[in-house]
This record gives C-alpha cells, structure tokens and sequence, in this order.
C-alpha cells in the first residue's frame, strides 16, 4: 500500500468540495468566530494526533470548523485593514503554483510568469526602465529598497557596505506619516532606527520641502551622510501624497538616493483625476507596491522596482552552495544550451533580496491582469477612491459628520459629532468597537491633526458604493444611539 494514498486522483474532488465551502464563506451570512455558540475551537484544540484521520475527514474539518471562522477582512465591508482577501483569480493561481510549482526557479512557465508580471506592473504603473523582485510584503520590498539605496551610497565612496560595513553614519528622510517599516528597515540594514529622520507634514499629510532641505543641511553640517529621501505615494494613514517631484529633484541635486513607498497608493496612478499628484515618479531610483493590498492578491505580495538589479544583487547576494548550484550544474561543453527547466535557476530572485525558498507569486500578479486587464484596474480604482469621495460629500453636509481631512485616495478620515458630547474622541472610539462588533461595516481609527478619526479604507476587489453608505448609514445610527445613553440619567 503506497504510505501517502491520498496523494494522487484527489485533488479535483476535495477542490471541488473547497470550492463550494469558500463559495458558501463569501456570503458573508456566518457570525463572526468569536460569537457566542461558535464552538470550533473544541473540536480543533486537540492533543497531538499519533495517527492521521485521512484526507476526506480532513477536509470537513476544514469545511465545518476552519473556514466558517475565518477573518473578517475579507468582508466587503471591512475597510480598517490596507490588505483584502484574495480574489477568485489570485486564489486559483496560488493554489496552482502551490502544486506544479512550489518554488519560483527553474526554466517553468511560472519562472516565466514571474518576470512577465513584473514587466507588466512597470508597464501599468509607468515605471520606465525598471526591473523588479517579489517579496512577501511592503516590509521585505522597503528593506529591499533601502538595502539598494545604501549599496549606492557607499558605492559612491569605493565602499562596499555588503561586504564591509558602514564607516560613517548616514541619514534617512522620511515624513511622519511614513510607514513604521521604514525604521524597522534602518534597523536590520545596520543604519540605525535613530538615522531615519521624521520630516514634518503640511496640514494634508505631505511632506514639507522647507523642513526637508534644512534637516539635509544639518546633517551635512555634522558630519552625516545623507543616504536616502523616502517619498510616500499614498500614505496607509490618509491616503497624502507627497511632492514628488520637488523631493526627487532635491535627491538628484545632493546625489541622493529618491525611494518611493507606493505600498499602498501606487495603483492610484491609474485614476486620471488623481494621476497629476504621482508627477515626478520617474525620478524614483525605487518604488515599492504590495499587489496584496490594492491589486486584489491575498497576503503576501510585494515588489520592489530599481533601475538596475544589479545593485540589488551586490547588496543582498549569498555565498554558493554546494548542493543547490550542484543540482543544476552542466558539463562546459553544454554550457550554452538549455534542454531542460532544472539546467539552472533561472533569473537568480535569491541574489535580488533576502529569499531563498520563495513560491511563484508572479502567477498571482498575472492572473489579476490577465482576468481584467489594465481597464478593469481601473475601474476597481475609480470605484474604491468614488466611495472615499462619497463620504467625504456626505460628512460636509450632515450636521453630525465632520470630514477631518479631504480624500486623495480611497481613505477618508471623518467622525461624528455631536453638540451634546464634548469627549468627541471618546464617543468615536465606542462608535467604533460597536461598529466592529456588529460585523457589517468596519473601518479603524487614526488621528489626523489631534482629533480620533474613523478612517474607512476601501480596497477590495467585493466591496462597491453601497458599502460605503452603509457604513455612513451604521455610524449615524449608533452615533446618535449612544449620545442617547450617555443622556440617560
């Protein structure tokens, strides 16, 4: 009897069931898996098993217990979270390569698609000249990014940090309103979370050229190289977007290296009403974008884009192998020829980044292009920034809405306000965990100028405009629900 009979014949079946239980998941009808009665973790917080109960039994514990008590981020009206659940295309591409191509090397139609989809994202998104690698999220892809930006930088100065170390003490720029990653970055890169200078905003969220250029002379002035200015194309807190062309001009006058963190924002591009703020992205050395956010990929997508990977190489390349370069090795006289995908890895992604063992995620990114194309791109995007626009209209005119900041993207901070509640900041916040608890319509909260904002943030691919009323519709309700209970006597 073979020792793993479920291994093969299987899968079209168990799919198949899959299939319905995530179709059946997505009306979205179930309670959340922390609602009273919901009695999953029982029958899953077992001791560990010392023999198997087989695939088919496995398989409904997966359909009975796992997947009805899910996430909610997938819901429709989940707006807190800048990442969404993968659409149809993206999980069927997982699941594909999950098999036929579990990792992303080798001369295979994956490997093919992993370079494919790179050169059409730089295609869609007008990254001229630029080449890319995957990575699992905006995290790796700004570490990959300042990784680059601190090879050329010591390069520059016949040192290569890689290999030897830094020698001096450099600075990052970064706004306030930046992604955390940033310092996480200067951290692991050896550059010191304390090298990353927070630049101050304007009253939208946008970096402040004046506060820039001086930071820049101080450093020069003490001795500190000015190593890398990081630009946010879409901020995960409001949505601003910086001046980017003034900054990559001011990089390209010091010499220094222009990032843009479009984690998040870049798909904006594709919006012509908003496409005039991107201006000045062709002076990006670097540019990030996490497919996983608005693109419609589940978890676990970035790129980083450079002008040259070659620098991306020598800043994160790993010593050989023995078994793995073993494995593909030909004989000289075969050098030249490839008759089989195993005969070498393909575009070495190991030597671009931090990962070695990586899955085939450009299947993904291809699979969200080939379904809709640059058009249906679009459309999602208009779609999403048309539902932020919305509230924004709806919260200037109601008496009990204040917009506390105007949309650029799909973000839209605002609150309710009431002339009977002077801890507006307080109302909010129970505003909010109602909402959270009712399971329909949930967006986070931020602070934009002082005051606690609910801050929707409309990216996945399930959610339309009436989601977005329905949100407005859910906060006025339990507003002026609870400015009734704090009344009681």
């Amino acid at each position: 009897m073979p020792t793993d009979p479920a291994e093969t014949g299987r899968l079209q079946p168990l799919l198949s069931q899959l299939g319905a239980g995530l179709d059946d998941f997505l009306k979205f009808e179930h309670p959340d898996a922390l609602h009273p009665g919901r009695r999953w973790r029982e029958h899953l917080d077992i001791a560990l098993p010392r023999t198997g109960i087989g695939i088919d039994a496995v398989a409904d514990e997966l359909l009975r217990h796992v997947v009805p008590n899910g996430s909610s981020v997938p819901r429709p009206g989940f707006s807190a979270f800048i990442t969404t659940g993968g659409t149809t295309a993206a999980a069927l591409a997982a699941t594909a390569a999950g098999i036929a191509s579990p990792q992303r090397y080798g001369h295979t139609a994956f490997n093919f698609l992993e370079e494919l989809s790179l050169r059409w994202l730089a295609d869609m998104f007008g990254l001229v000249s630029m080449q890319g690698v995957y990575s699992s999220g905006g995290s790796v892809a700004n570490l990959l990014a300042l990784g680059a930006a601190r090879q050329s930088a010591f390069e520059r100065l016949g040192r290569d940090p890689a290999a030897d170390g830094m020698d001096r003490s450099v600075a990052v720029y970064a706004t306030t309103e930046a992604h955390h990653t940033i310092q996480r970055s200067a951290g692991v890169l050896g550059l010191g979370r304390r090298a990353v200078r927070a630049i101050a905003c304007d009253e939208r969220g946008r970096m402040r050229v004046d506060a820039l250029c001086r930071a820049m002379a101080e450093d020069r002035r003490a001795g500190v190289l000015p190593m890398a200015i990081v630009a946010s194309a879409g901020t995960t807190n409001t949505g601003a977007i910086d001046p980017l062309r003034s900054l990559g001009e001011i990089a390209r006058e010091n010499g220094v290296w222009f990032h843009v963190d479009g984690a998040y924002g870049l798909p904006g591009r594709l919006d012509d009403r908003v496409a005039p703020l991107y201006e000045g992205l062709g002076l990006a050395d670097s540019v990030i974008v996490d497919p996983h956010k608005w693109l419609g990929a589940a978890v676990g997508v970035a790129v980083t884009f450079v002008r040259d990977r070659e620098l991306l190489r020598r800043a994160f390349t790993q010593e050989p192998a023995a078994y793995l370069e073993g494995s593909m090795q030909r004989p000289d006289d075969e050098a030249a020829r490839i008759e089989h995908s195993m005969d070498d890895m393909g575009v070495p992604y190991y030597d671009f980044g931090v990962e070695l063992s990586a899955p085939s995620r450009g299947v993904v990114v291809w699979a969200l292009i080939r379904e809709i194309g640059v058009s249906g791109m679009t459309q999602r995007i208009r779609r999403h920034n048309d539902m932020a626009t919305h509230i924004a209209r709806v919260a200037r005119a109601h008496p009990n809405l204040e917009l506390l900041q105007e949309p650029t993207l799909s973000i839209c901070c605002f609150r309710y306000v009431s002339p009977e509640v002077r801890d507006l900041d307080g109302l909010n916040q129970r505003l909010h965990r109602r909402l959270t608890r009712e399971n329909r319509n949930m967006p986070s909260t931020t602070r934009v100028n002082g005051a606690l904002a609910l801050r929707p943030c409309f990216v996945g691919a399930r959610s339309e405009m009436p989601h977005a009323q329905a949100l407005v519709d859910d906060v006025l309700r339990i507003g002026a629900e609870l400015v009734r209970e704090s009344a009681l006597p």
